[in-house]
């Protein structure tokens, strides 16, 4: 019997996106039997926290991997778009540091893995890229601008790539806001819901009109820092980009949204000071529209407040990963609330002053 998908759309996007299903772990056997027969693979597997795929370290004596095997329910066309979003980037430009896709010894990108009662689940290797992630590292105007340049170096050099399953619904996409502010419900705190509202509304009053004119093309969709290798003491900043996990086909302004939300707030003085020091790298590649500019602060506090929202909504829903969960948004409400403090017109009026002059021919 076919079931019909859920018809509130806030719903349906968590289904599609994987997070409305209890985590299953894989079998780390099993991972262990798959990488040796398909990869010649063997070595020390290591389980590492993530969101929603089960994600190993594998240590080998001749080097390091990465090994991620999908969640039960994810469509094999999104994994499909992820890998060849990044074969893509390999090929086209290969001096990104973005990270590898392993081939099997057949030289496919990825093994199905089933029989487990859940559906097929799909296992790929990747690169492991050594280093500090870019959260825990201490950064200056100049790394984040560096960080910042690195994104817009992406943005353009997916601008040609294309895959059927781009449209796909992603409930971290941020055009999708509106339709999950329903979550809010799951927010105890009545101060959150109220700094849930506010964000809702500017959403609404200047983004939302304009959503269906934006530029659009696929999109990293997650360049947060903790997706972001950096070399804290030495140049470039950024040595390696990792986890397309939610590459999505969206507007373009998005992307850099997704870590300027990230740089919001922060106890800091200025709320939006680092936030305007990595726009200020990614425009010296790819310039925004003077007409989208505005639109980027409210983008910026959407993609934080959803990503409170979905945290505790799946905090709830999946106790085995509450932990990981919190600990990755355990200031977001505080930063919203420190973001909103500064009135619109002047984050605007700052982050035209923090842009680098350009060049007219």
């Amino acid at each position: 019997m076919t079931t019909s998908p859920p018809a509130d759309p806030g719903r349906r996007l968590m289904v599609e996106s994987g997070l409305a299903s209890a985590h299953e772990p894989v079998d780390v056997t099993l991972v262990g039997t798959l990488l040796e027969q398909h990869y010649r693979l063997r070595g020390r597997l290591a389980r590492l926290a993530t969101e929603k795929d089960d994600t190993f370290r594998l240590m080998t004596g001749s080097g390091d991997h990465l090994v991620k095997v999908s969640p039960p329910g994810e469509n094999e066309s999104v994994v499909d778009l992820q890998t060849a979003a990044m074969r893509f980037l390999e090929a086209t430009a290969p001096a990104l540091p973005v990270q590898r896709v392993r081939l099997t010894v057949d030289g496919n990108d990825c093994v199905a893995v089933g029989g487990d009662g859940h559906g097929t689940r799909i296992l790929r290797v990747f690169g492991f890229v050594p280093g500090p992630v870019w959260a825990g590292a201490n950064r200056d105007a100049r790394q984040l601008a560096g960080a910042g340049e690195m994104l817009g170096r992406i943005d353009v050099a997916l601008a040609g790539f294309a895959h059927p399953a781009g449209g796909r619904g992603l409930a971290w996409d941020i055009k999708h806001f509106p339709h999950l502010a329903g979550l809010v419900t799951h927010t105890p705190d009545a101060g959150h819901r109220r700094l849930a509202g506010e964000v809702s509304r500017l959403f609404g009053e200047f983004v939302l009109p304009r959503l269906n004119g934006l530029e659009t093309q696929v999109i990293h969709g997650d360049y947060s820092p903790h997706n972001v290798v950096v070399d804290p003491h030495g140049e470039p900043f950024v040595t390696g980009v990792i986890d397309f996990g939610d590459t999505v086909r969206s507007a373009l302004i998005f992307d850099p949204a997704v870590p300027m939300a990230n740089l919001l707030g922060r106890g800091q003085e200025n709320p939006w000071q680092d936030a305007c020091a990595f726009l200020q790298g990614y425009e010296r590649v790819r310039p925004v529209e003077d007409s989208e500019l505005a639109l980027l602060p409210v983008a910026a506090l959407a993609r934080l407040t959803l990503r409170a929202l979905i945290t505790n909504w799946r905090a709830q829903r999946v106790p085995q990963r509450r932990d990981y969960l919190l600990a990755h948004a355990e200031d977001d409400w505080s930063n919203v609330e420190q973001a909103l403090a500064v009135p619109l017109d002047e984050v605007v009026a700052q982050l035209r002053r923090s842009r680098t002059p350009r060049k007219h021919p």
